[in-house]
């Protein structure tokens, strides 16, 4: 292992999402919880629009951050790296209406199928490494979920 970024590095900063990362049970769920309120204030001052606009910004630093600090550690996929997990559940929240079960429904999809990882997810986290094992496996689960906020807003 090498040394890790130090604690004020940019790269440390934004594969954390703030240091939430280091959260000691469960970074993954606290960094997708984290990335909720940021996804209400979007939706609403910006609708969708703006929220996509988040989620491609939060995606393109964190390809850039989670290789530079999982390179820095010497490990495939660091679990402090939580800037996926912002990415995918802003994806998630795209079709969510403002209100707190369509937020609760985008975010339990999120997390259940993060964890499960269906195809693709489940072979870009095992096949691909550094950032792009990092990142593409939460941005499917991401689109995954929507579509699951979106059946829920249909059908409810």
């Amino acid at each position: 292992m090498t040394a890790p970024l130090p604690l004020l590095h940019p790269a440390r900063i934004a594969a954390t999402f703030f240091w939430i990362g280091h959260a000691p049970k469960a970074p993954g769920t606290w960094g997708s919880l984290a990335a909720v309120p940021f996804a209400w204030l979007m939706l609403s001052f910006g609708g969708w629009p703006l929220l996509a606009i988040a989620a491609g910004c939060a995606t393109l630093i964190g390809f850039w951050a989670s290789g530079l600090y999982s390179r820095a550690l010497g490990w495939k996929d660091p679990g402090e790296v939580v800037i996926d997990e912002v990415a995918g559940q802003w994806i998630a929240l795209l079709p969510a209406a403002l209100d707190p079960v369509s937020f609760a429904v985008g975010f339990a999809a999120f997390r259940v199928i993060d964890i499960t990882k269906p195809f693709p997810a489940g072979w870009a986290d095992s096949n691909l490494d550094g950032a792009a094992g990092i990142m593409l496996d939460d941005l499917f689960a991401g689109i995954y979920a929507a579509l699951v906020v979106l059946a829920y807003q249909h059908f409810f």
